[in-house]
């Protein structure tokens, strides 16, 4: 069956790939981005591929941007814009970290409430979160990052509880490291503020765990994973993708069990 989906953060990446891939599919999009400058490079593509997409600007950290979404009707909602920025956790100053929670959980947030309003309203839908095998696994040096996924998780996870007897369903998609650039900007981005001599923590550590940035996956097959997960009416609350990702989160779960200090 056809559904209305909405999507955030779908200038670039894996937002834009699966709005791209459930338009293909058959489903109205609603795409939005946070630069007009990828609303017009999206719009470009919808066009030449013929899609059913409805592209417009929706920075989430804008109110009247997130007003947008009361305007518009649809049976999901994928809260998908994000930022990213890495770093030692120790050592990361606090305005940064501040920016990616205003970004991955505050006005994340705003716009979920909005969308479930409305979906309140209609008796049914669901409401899909993209979260990150950061959401429940930590790697060194991202932190930042990590911790909004956390936060994201335990929004998730009460939200499914509470939307329940409303008809709303909640869920998250877990991707693992796909290569879209993503946290590859992240990756670099610590090297504005950080400085050898200074900062106690070693670069050459930073580097080391930088070197895993050279193994990630196709974000093709993480595209076609969302784009089949996210239109069916049951699915488990909690995607993880490729298999190796869901292994990864379930081992440092039980691992942190059983861990002494």
């Amino acid at each position: 069956m056809s559904k209305t989906i909405f999507i955030t953060g779908a200038g670039s990446g894996l937002g834009r790939g699966t709005a791209i891939g459930l338009a293909q599919n058959g489903h109205k999009v609603i795409a939005t981005t946070e630069l007009t400058s990828q609303q017009s490079d999206l719009m470009k593509e919808v066009r030449e591929k013929n899609l059913d997409i409805e592209v417009f600007k929706l920075d989430i950290t804008n109110e009247r941007d997130r007003g947008q979404i009361k305007e518009h009707d649809f049976d999901i909602f994928l809260a998908n814009a994000a930022i990213n920025e890495g770093g030692p956790l120790s050592e990361v100053p606090l305005d940064r970290i501040r920016a990616l929670f205003e970004v991955n959980v505050f006005a994340t947030l705003e716009t979920v409430q909005l969308a479930a309003a409305k979906l309140v309203e209609k008796g049914f839908g669901k409401i899909v979160f993209m979260s990150s095998i950061a959401g429940i696994a930590a790697t060194p040096y991202v932190g930042p990052y990590t911790a909004t996924k956390h936060a994201i998780e335990g929004i998730a996870q009460t939200l499914r509880k509470e939307l329940e007897e409303f008809g709303v369903q909640v869920a998250t998609i877990n991707p693992g490291p796909f290569a879209t650039g993503f946290n590859d900007r992240s990756a670099e981005e610590k090297y504005k503020w950080f400085e050898k001599g200074k900062n106690f923590t070693r670069i050459e550590d930073m580097k080391k765990q930088e070197e895993s940035l050279k193994d990630q996956y196709d974000p093709e097959d993480m595209i076609r994973k969302m784009v089949e997960i996210i239109p069916l009416e049951h699915h488990p609350f909690r995607t993880a993708y490729p298999e190796e990702t869901e292994k990864k989160m379930k081992d440092s779960e039980k691992e942190h069990w059983e861990l002494e200090i």
